[in-house]
């Protein structure tokens, strides 16, 4: 009779081992999804520490209107980028939540006001383009360091205000479809309030900074295309008149007019196009989750989170890194850098030099 329960016993423990295992252990997707935060985090600290290198050493760049406002996107992207990025990566491993309730909810309020934050920053980044390409004899008396300070105030406040409330209301928890710290309404007896809520916070965050990039782009590529047939009228007046103009260099005027209509659109849907990438799939998902009769696969849930997240580590080559001022800092660093180096070790050099020379008594 004692074999027989200890027998039972011992299946009971194997049993409740290999559950336990089957629950913490990881499938193919998972680790492919771990992987990506982990290149996510990588790519987004280093992009992003690099732009805030060039705003310090540059003072160009520092006395711009738009300094600022790519000084504040970094922000948001950096600080996004060490506190939320891997307590997302824990909870996606270890399949639960990382830390305790207090704690989830502080990284809840900052995952919502540094998400909300960077998306009215690039709004705003919209809106210094757009004054400076329709309206350019103005710009500097319409767009000011006064001003652009009131718009980042105005962006602050947007953001305190809507992560204020959700933490005040205790809706920002962790959310096991997003394995991370975010917006999240556990009770049934508040349900309405939150689907108002977060309808009501996705269409003055998500919704308008969209509709403002759609509106100030697409007057700046209408601009960008005047200009662009203006010159290309007296381009041709030009290759007309010039009869002896060899057919080469007549080739490589036309593919120059048609590279510069070009590149006007693929900068704005670049502009538009990566926003609408990243944040619309997990926009979308919070939006369907608020209907229970509709599934939303764990896997997707987790993949619009990394999309959401992957903008942080795209803004910097967006909005910085890819332009001529941005390019011509960062060589400028490392030639410095090199040359300091190459100082160094000349300087070593000669020292080496004296100490291996031979000594009277040697």
């Amino acid at each position: 009779m004692r074999n027989v329960q200890k027998r039972a016993w011992r299946c009971a423990q194997k049993v409740e081992r290999s559950e336990f295992l089957g629950s913490h252990r990881m499938d193919t997707a998972e680790v492919l999804l771990s992987v990506l935060v982990v290149v996510i985090i990588i790519v987004s600290l280093l992009s992003n520490v690099v732009v805030l290198i060039c705003f310090l050493y540059n003072p160009e760049i520092r006395k711009q209107v738009p300094g600022l406002f790519n000084l504040n996107l970094t922000f948001c992207n950096l600080l996004l980028t060490v506190s939320n990025m891997p307590l997302t990566l824990v909870g996606l491993v270890s399949k639960a939540q990382p830390g305790g309730d207090s704690f989830c909810q502080i990284v809840g309020f900052l995952e919502t006001f540094l998400s909300t934050n960077s998306m009215l920053s690039m709004a705003a980044l919209s809106i210094d383009r757009w004054i400076a390409v329709v309206f350019p004899l103005r710009y500097h008396s319409k767009m000011r360091h006064r001003d652009a300070a009131f718009v980042l105030g105005y962006t602050w406040a947007h953001s305190v205000s809507f992560s204020t409330v959700a933490a005040c209301l205790s809706w920002v928890g962790y959310h096991r479809l997003y394995a991370s710290c975010t917006l999240s309404n556990p009770r049934a007896s508040s349900r309405t309030q939150f689907v108002i809520f977060t309808v009501f916070f996705h269409s003055f965050t998500f919704l308008l900074s969209f509709i403002v990039l759609c509106f100030t782009y697409l007057k700046v590529l209408k601009v960008a295309r005047f200009h662009c047939k203006r010159i290309d009228v007296i381009t041709m007046q030009t290759l007309v008149l010039l009869v002896d103009i060899h057919p080469s260099v007549r080739q490589r005027c036309l593919e120059e007019q048609k590279r510069r209509r070009q590149r006007a659109s693929r900068k704005i849907s670049t502009f538009i196009g990566t926003f609408m990438l990243c944040f619309a799939p997990y926009v979308i998902t919070r939006i369907v989750e608020l209907f229970p009769a509709v599934p939303i696969n764990p896997h997707w849930g987790i993949v619009s989170k990394c999309l959401a997240y992957s903008k942080a580590a795209c803004d910097p080559f967006v909005y910085s890194l890819l332009r001529h001022q941005y390019k011509k800092t960062c060589t400028d660093i490392i030639n410095k850098m090199l040359k300091r180096s190459s100082l160094n070790a000349s300087e070593r050099a000669p020292q080496h030099q004296g100490n291996n020379l031979p000594t009277a008594e040697g």
